[in-house]
């Protein structure tokens, strides 16, 4: 009877974890509706109403929050190191994720060709295979990555076959694109890494800037970039070197919208110096939108403006972005452009990546790169984050009994 009664019990709670009475937004299953959301195993069990508390190991109240999949945020550089007068590459400049992921929902980085074919390695020894972040890359089409602007203007070490190999042979599951950046000459560095992409099947994301005078972003778009190809650093102002989407007379230039609608994907890429209000506010008001949020994350970005990825969808929305749109480009976006349709979601039997946030009404300011100011009422805020079922960040203590109950216990 004893061994009946205890199975019973077992069987009735077999959710590990149980976020109940939230308002779950989950753009891949077209789900926006209070709902709660099982976990067990490290996987989503099932996202349905009313699933009684019984059936749950542990029971999180997060009534009045937003339940979504965890961020990804897939323009961030996690190459953090110690070489001397290193840029990006194994630097100090690159940040260690989980001190910068999860306390703003993210779960899932995307390093944006911090390493190249010769430092992959040491990339993915030193960080990659230490953090409870999902680490995946975007490989530089230059070997040495971002070890310096010098470097990175090296046309002999942009190596499309081995680049091509890295990814096919070596790394399939964890590097998901080729990354062209920071080149001061003309289209060659693109040239190299779209084909590259071809070779590995992988998208390309271009950083254009740097330039003098300015190349043309149309010639850009139109004759070298592929549709699913990402053009980053979307609203960035800085026309002397890099040209802008929005003209000098707040227009979005006609062929931006064209390459939009043609399959470019145009990504936020904050960053330190990459994000002007000037740009993102008429094109907001165009009515073009990024495919992607991300955020350039470096050590003088998360100082900056851009701050972190939670802080950054909060721009958006106050610039008339809905909540359920904004998460959609930084979740589900995401995930198809990398290619990896098992991220982004909650669909049942996919790992348990799960952010609670708190939509904070008041009276808020938000800094671009410029260090101008947009005022806003709203503000995004990370509660509760879940990696692979487990709780990594809990900015309150909402999963947490109260310390009395230590007391009551003796």
């Amino acid at each position: 009877m004893l061994f009946l009664l205890t199975s019973l019990f077992s069987y009735a709670q077999e959710i590990d974890l149980l976020l109940k009475g939230g308002h779950v937004i989950d753009p891949k299953n077209n789900i926006d509706a209070l709902l709660d959301v099982a976990i067990s195993g490290g996987k989503i069990a099932r996202v349905a109403a009313n699933i009684p508390v019984t059936q749950a190991k542990k029971v999180v109240d997060v009534k009045g929050l937003y339940v979504t999949p965890g961020l990804i945020d897939m323009h961030a550089h996690v190459f953090n190191g110690t070489v001397p007068d290193a840029y990006i590459a194994n630097a100090s400049t690159s940040l260690p994720p989980d001190g910068f992921t999860f306390r703003v929902g993210v779960t899932t980085v995307v390093d944006a060709g911090s390493s190249g074919w010769r430092n992959f390695r040491t990339f993915k020894a030193q960080t990659i295979d230490h953090a409870q972040t999902r680490v995946l890359a975007f490989l530089n089409i230059v070997g040495t990555g971002m070890a310096s602007r010098y470097e990175e203007q090296d046309l002999s070490d942009m190596n499309p076959v081995m680049t091509a190999n890295m990814i096919q042979r070596l790394f399939p599951k964890i590097i998901v694109g080729i990354k062209a950046a920071h080149y001061w000459g003309d289209y060659a560095q693109v040239k190299s890494a779209v084909e590259a992409g071809k070779l590995a099947n992988v998208p390309v994301m271009v950083d254009f800037g740097e330039h003098q005078p300015p190349l043309s972003i149309e010639k850009l778009f139109k004759e070298y970039l592929r549709p699913g190809d990402i053009f980053t650093h979307t609203y960035s102002h800085g026309p002397a070197n890099r040209e802008t989407v929005v003209d000098e007379h707040n227009k979005v230039k006609p062929f931006v919208f064209e390459a939009q609608k043609n399959g470019l994907i145009f990504d936020v890429g904050h960053g330190g110096g990459a994000f002007a209000w000037r740009q993102a506010i008429p094109a907001m008001q165009q009515g073009f939108k990024p495919n992607v949020i991300s955020t350039d994350l470096h050590t003088d970005s998360m100082n900056g403006g851009m701050k972190g990825l939670d802080n950054v969808i909060s721009k958006f929305l106050n610039m008339g972005m809905s909540l359920s749109d904004a998460i959609l480009r930084a979740t589900w976006n995401p995930a198809q452009v990398i290619k990896r349709p098992d991220l982004g979601s909650l669909s049942v039997g996919s790992e348990a990546d799960v952010a609670v946030f708190n939509l904070r009404k008041g009276d808020f300011g938000f800094l671009d790169a410029r260090k101008l100011t947009m005022k806003g009422d709203k503000k995004l805020e990370a509660e509760l984050t879940i990696r692979a079922g487990k709780i990594v960040w809990d900015l309150n203590g909402i999963s947490a009994a109260s310390w009395e109950t230590e007391m009551s216990a003796k």
